[in-house]
């Protein structure tokens, strides 16, 4: 099983590719010459960085406010980069999951490869393990939470993203946004 660890990360980013509605999303971490890219889905790129924000806020409260976490993500931390190229994508994530490190006060994220069926015989996915300070978890989930919302804007009406042409509305009775109203 590769895994691809990084203790700590130069850089690590989510990002996407491509126009809203056909983007491609991305985890990118780089150290000392290595670069690794993973794909995964849209809503698992907004559910890490929920789930990071409130294992953090929960770091804080179960600490009394005496963790080093920051509230907010440091300023100095921010990075609006573009993902680094080429993309090349290592593997496709299928779990994920978080833990914190309080020996080290730094959380640590992996990232599954997921297995095809027809991949069975294989002896265990590949692994992304990036260990980061809080400060790297708050910048990163703010950018991650800004890459999500960079898409297609919803539907007033069902919340749904609406496409150039608008989409096929539950809340109209399957009639497109904009048909209706005519």
């Amino acid at each position: 099983m590769p895994v691809f660890d990084y203790d700590p990360p130069e850089r690590f980013v989510a990002g996407a590719l491509g126009q809203p509605g056909a983007r491609v999303f991305f985890l990118q971490a780089r150290a000392e010459g290595r670069l690794t890219t993973v794909a995964l889905e849209k809503l698992q790129v907004a559910a890490l960085a929920g789930r990071l924000d409130e294992l953090l806020d929960e770091v804080l409260r179960l600490s009394g406010g005496t963790a080093q976490v920051p509230a907010l993500a440091p300023a100095d931390l921010a990075d609006d980069a573009p993902l680094e190229t080429p993309v090349a994508e290592d593997f496709r994530v299928g779990t994920m999951a978080l833990t914190w490190d309080a020996e080290k006060s730094q959380v640590v994220i992996e990232a599954q490869e997921v297995i095809d069926e027809d991949d069975l015989d294989r002896p265990d996915p590949a692994v992304l393990r990036v260990r980061i300070s809080a400060g790297a978890a708050r910048a990163f989930t703010q950018r991650a939470l800004q890459i999500v919302a960079a898409g297609r804007p919803p539907c007033p009406l069902c919340g749904q993203p609406l496409d150039a042409a608008g989409h096929v509305c539950v809340r109209l009775n399957g009639y497109r946004g904009g048909e209706a109203a005519s």
